[in-house]
């Protein structure tokens, strides 16, 4: 049975950061959630500072105010300073990732209260964290914590499908007939700190950052259609986390790091077999061309 915890709450997680990722990818966005899972970093000190716990909950709202503050931060600089985006991702993490060492440092260096253990979560822990109700454990924590973000983000696709295609696709066109593109990116860079922030916890930071842009830009490789896209993506999210957890098992060794080199593994497959992009697929086509 805890395999089977494992296993969902990785595809779960893998899927809440397929679908965003998608969106991130198509907006030359996809170190953005690299960026929020450091820089969350002082929030999660902070809030120690002010509440004197390491109560996860309260972790959680320290990093997901910061998380929020990082998207203004980043759109802030590249609207305002004028930098490129990628340039103001790079400057907003890192200098938010450097405050909070500093702060671990001056105020919490006595503490079990570090980098390691407040960004890089163990997968392999979330049978153990269970949520009880009464005196009756009902499963993990993270498996209800996972499946209401994913059910919200299904629900903000759903919802908010032909605004986010239009904000991504053509801005102008969605400025012209009266969409906030503003209010569009910021819902979605929200959605993109919850999930971060609400997955870092129970399968670590390197683990999120790969699932929001490994599956998202395997399915980009696959399809030129969005919706089909949005689906390509949970696939090898939900793909990655089912085989490398069973890798992870037979070589005994990291569950978040094969997860993470599944995905990787199932992007190269992409990359060179996909029907439109693939590599040895225009080869071959371009042979086959030649000789007729």
């Amino acid at each position: 049975m805890n395999d089977l915890y494992i296993i969902i709450t990785a595809s779960l997680v893998a899927s809440s950061c397929a679908l965003l990722g998608c969106y991130l990818i198509l907006r030359k966005m996809a170190m953005v959630g690299d960026a929020i899972s450091h820089a969350v970093l002082p929030g999660i000190v902070i809030a120690f500072l002010i509440s004197g716990s390491r109560d996860s909950m309260t972790m959680l709202i320290g990093a997901g105010l910061i998380g929020i503050l990082t998207t203004f931060l980043i759109e802030f600089l590249h609207k305002k300073a004028r930098l490129q985006t990628d340039a103001s991702i790079g400057v907003t993490f890192t200098w938010l990732f450097a405050i909070g060492v500093v702060l671990i440092s001056l105020f919490a260096g006595k503490v079990d209260l570090d980098q390691d253990c407040v960004l890089y979560g163990e997968i392999a822990y979330v049978p153990l964290d269970t949520l009880i109700i009464g005196n009756q454990s009902i499963g993990p924590r993270a498996l209800y914590i996972m499946g209401i973000i994913l059910t919200a983000i299904i629900l903000f696709i759903v919802f908010g499908y032909k605004e986010l295609f239009l904000t991504t696709f053509d801005p102008a066109y969605a400025t012209a007939i009266g969409i906030s593109t503003t209010l569009w990116h910021y819902l979605l860079m929200g959605a993109v700190s919850a999930t971060t922030v609400a997955s870092f916890e129970s399968v670590g930071a390197i683990l999120v950052v790969a699932l929001l842009i490994a599956p998202a830009a395997t399915a980009y490789l696959l399809t030129d259609n969005l919706k089909w896209m949005l689906v390509f993506a949970c696939i090898a999210g939900v793909a990655a986390s089912v085989t490398g957890y069973y890798i992870a098992v037979w070589l005994d060794g990291s569950i978040a790091g094969a997860i993470a080199m599944m995905a990787g593994i199932i992007f190269i497959i992409a990359m060179l077999f996909s029907p439109t992009h693939g590599i040895f697929t225009k080869k071959f086509s371009r042979t086959a061309a030649a000789d007729s």
